[in-house]
């Protein structure tokens, strides 16, 4: 088979990008909010988890169709950060990273909440009885029994991104060189006559892709475990 086109290899490297940068920055909101609708008590809880994984169940299209309303040019959060910051989002490689880290949110959640569920409280509770900081039973005591979950969050998150296609086409089209990821280009090589080898070939690199994704996490997730269990 034949190797990458220039073409081919600047989607396969938008698509890392915008994968890393959607699973960066819902990282520490993602933390927060777990714990939000693990551990908090408070009016509007349900709310907030109906809102966190409403991604999930709604088309992608939908999604998509949200953002460009919201962060289109003519939307109201995205005119005001275009004119206030000059931040655009519509139709360029950054609303791909917004679309994908939307769609992916509600996966990172979900494990980091699971790992929360699973930390024994007492040792928390140990902790805070000899006088440490909340802040310091976090970083010592709790961040590192769910480092786990986190990992497998942010694997997830990495995941939906690298194959997110509904959200972030209706969003910011499939601009090539700005905005067209791998599902996107293996979309419009199906759709042309003889593009069955482009197609074939960014399946192969996006298989590799993941199957590299999931054993980085298996690794690194073990090395998390046996430090706690130091």
């Amino acid at each position: 088979m034949e190797g990458l086109s220039p073409e081919e290899w600047t989607a396969v490297r938008l698509s890392l990008k915008v994968a890393f940068v959607a699973m960066a920055a819902s990282l520490i909101p993602g933390i927060a909010i777990a714990f939000l609708l693990e551990r908090g008590r408070f009016w509007g809880r349900q709310a907030l988890d109906v809102l966190v994984h409403l991604p999930l169940v709604l088309p992608p299209v939908v999604v998509g169709w949200f953002l460009l309303i919201g962060f289109g040019r003519r939307g109201p959060i995205g005119a005001f950060l275009a004119e206030q910051f000059g931040i655009v989002f519509s139709f360029r490689w950054t609303g791909a990273a917004l679309a994908c880290a939307i769609m992916g949110f509600p996966l990172l959640v979900r494990a980091i909440r699971l790992s929360i569920a699973s930390v024994d409280r007492k040792l928390e509770d140990a902790a805070g009885t000899l006088g440490a900081h909340p802040a310091w039973v976090f970083g010592v005591v709790t961040l590192p029994l769910i480092l786990p979950g986190i990992i497998a969050g942010m694997v997830l998150s990495f995941a939906k991104a690298m194959g997110e296609f509904g959200a972030t086409i209706t969003f910011v089209s499939s601009i090539p060189g700005e905005t067209q990821t791998i599902p996107s280009a293996i979309y419009a090589y199906t759709q042309v006559p003889g593009g069955e080898g482009g197609a074939m070939r960014l399946t192969l690199v996006s298989i590799v892709i993941s199957i590299g994704a999931l054993w980085l996490s298996e690794w690194l997730a073990r090395r998390a475990r046996r430090r706690v269990h130091a």
